[in-house]
């Protein structure tokens, strides 16, 4: 038999791992009687822990949302998982340091036989860049713009703000985290049209208040739907290029977010592509391993020619080179 008081830490734990609990169930799990349950309960609500009780044959008990933050009580598994998450803790403006502060906090109260695993990681574990595919800096994300838009889509209640400086107003459906960007997959009340924004591009104005009738993504995976159309609205540039190749070959050579891709005849197709600068679309435009022209825009074509340049001294460098050596 456990003290009164380690029963009533075990009894909070036990409150907060699920989201109703039965009075015989707790009384089962810590060997005591109901009576003892409703008496540990509610020497728990004098402490300040927002306890609610639903009465009747399939009465229960729930730890609420409380004016202050409880103690939280993890088991070994969780407190190292914790640990190690907020090590990597990333994408949001401020995560940063506020995932610092609470893991010097963590670290305060951790077990002794815990801390060589989390001690481990720390010391054997570094990251690496995230944002390698572009040149562009990483974007950040305002955590009240992120706030914002995931109250609203969790209400499912219209979502109005400014795109770039463009006022919209759209019906938020799902949020989407990928290389460290963030997106909102929203529908158009107006136009009936389905898009992605990019959150660091947005900024959120009063909510609306108004609900609306939820309708199914097309193609009915938000994922995958966020990731076609963030290679045709999701990036900083664009380019329309003209490959000579079938558009299955193409399609089979790239990502979905890289491009969208269609066929203008059986040999020939256009692919519409996107990255965070002119720069980079030259760069990985080569790896596609097919000829090509550029339709959009005229500013991509100075950065092929420099890449172009480059290759090309390059190559004569390294022929000079096979020269001077078959020469002596």
């Amino acid at each position: 038999m456990i003290g009164t008081s380690e029963r009533r830490l075990a009894l909070l734990a036990m409150l907060q791992s699920r989201p109703r609990w039965s009075g015989p169930e707790l009384a089962d799990r810590l060997d005591v009687s109901v009576r003892t349950i409703r008496t540990d309960i509610e020497r728990l609500r004098g402490l300040g822990y927002p306890v609610e009780a639903e009465r009747g044959r399939a009465g229960s008990y729930r730890l609420a949302a409380g004016a202050k933050l409880p103690p939280l009580l993890l088991d070994d598994e969780e407190a190292v998982a914790v640990a190690i998450g907020l090590r990597v803790a990333r994408g949001v403006a401020g995560v940063d340091e506020a995932g610092a502060r609470a893991l010097t906090k963590l670290l305060q109260v951790l077990p002794e036989r815990l801390r060589p695993t989390v001690d481990a990681v720390a010391a054997t574990v570094d990251s690496g860049p995230e944002n390698i595919g572009t040149d562009a800096p990483d974007p950040e994300v305002d955590p009240a713009v992120l706030s914002a838009v995931a109250q609203a889509v969790h209400a499912g209640e219209w979502l109005r703000f400014d795109d770039r400086g463009a006022p919209r107003r759209v019906e938020p459906y799902r949020l989407l985290s990928w290389q460290r960007r963030w997106y909102l997959v929203a529908r158009d009340p107006d136009s009936g049209e389905w898009e992605t924004f990019r959150l660091d591009w947005i900024e959120p104005r009063m909510p609306t208040r108004r609900r609306f009738d939820p309708l199914p993504v097309p193609g009915g995976d938000f994922t995958a739907f966020a990731l076609r159309s963030i290679a045709a609205a999701g990036w900083n540039v664009h380019a329309r290029l003209r490959i000579a190749a079938p558009a299955e070959r193409v399609i089979a050579r790239i990502n979905p977010t890289v491009g969208v891709v269609e066929a203008i005849d059986p040999d020939t197709s256009v692919l519409v592509t996107g990255a965070d600068s002119l720069e980079t679309i030259a760069a990985y435009i080569g790896m596609l391993g097919m000829d090509f022209t550029v339709d959009s825009p005229a500013e991509l074509v100075p950065h092929l020619r420099v890449l172009a340049e480059r290759y090309s001294r390059a190559v004569d460098g390294m022929d000079n080179r096979t020269a001077g050596r078959v020469a002596s």
